[in-house]
């Protein structure tokens, strides 16, 4: 092992995950659905915690593991409005906030696409947005989360480095383009001050700042 994977391998484990939350991965591998790593989930919480945030939206419910970790760095009365579209992804979200200790109302759940389901959210209304579901559909969610978040709120993007493929310009498949387009939006946004962290498979936070 490099010394650059066992740094990162170090502090993913930095923070060991409860019970709550391993078998939320354990659902998540049945699922063949994949959650947001450890490293990358602890800042979600941190951010969410330091922003006070009461309400926010995620892209891509999953098994509920990014859901556990927002809900547990919010506020006592926050919701999460979540959307996937597998019906089965938020059943086993449900079963996660439950084990969590959270209930079932402080996760507003949406079946749907979800560029069918965000233009129906209102403007400026979010403190968090957090982007972890369709890789090709990473620029539209963008264009949405912008609208979605107020100023001074954040717009997460998981899988911003997306297995070390996004640094490397050889690497041109369309899963890959999009995220990189995404970032580069970010990047040219003067609305959005942005930090990329190579946190998790790459965690890129920006805050809207107009």
């Amino acid at each position: 092992m490099s010394a650059d994977a066992a740094n990162w391998a170090y502090a993913e484990d930095f923070v060991p995950e409860d019970k709550a939350l391993l078998a939320a991965r354990d659902a998540a591998d049945h699922l063949g659905c994949v959650p947001v790593l450890p490293g990358a989930g602890r800042a979600l919480q941190m951010f969410a915690a330091a922003l006070g945030a009461r309400t926010a939206v995620e892209i891509g419910t999953g098994a509920g593991v990014s859901l556990l970790y927002l809900l547990r760095g919010m506020t006592a009365d926050a919701v999460v409005t979540t959307i996937d579209v597998e019906a089965e992804h938020q059943k086993a979200a449900k079963a996660t906030i439950a084990a969590g200790g959270f209930a079932p109302e402080r996760a507003r759940m949406i079946t749907g696409r979800a560029l069918e389901v965000l233009p129906r959210l209102a403007d400026a209304a979010y403190d968090m947005v957090l982007i972890d579901a369709r890789k090709k559909e990473y620029p539209q969610y963008l264009e949405q989360a912008v609208r979605l978040v107020r100023v001074g709120g954040i717009i997460a993007i998981d899988n911003s480095l997306w297995h070390s493929r996004v640094p490397d310009p050889a690497q041109r498949d369309p899963d890959t383009t999009a995220v990189r387009t995404t970032l580069k939006a970010v990047k040219d946004n003067e609305a959005l001050e942005p930090v990329l962290l190579a946190a998790g498979d790459g965690l890129l936070i920006a805050m809207r700042t107009a």
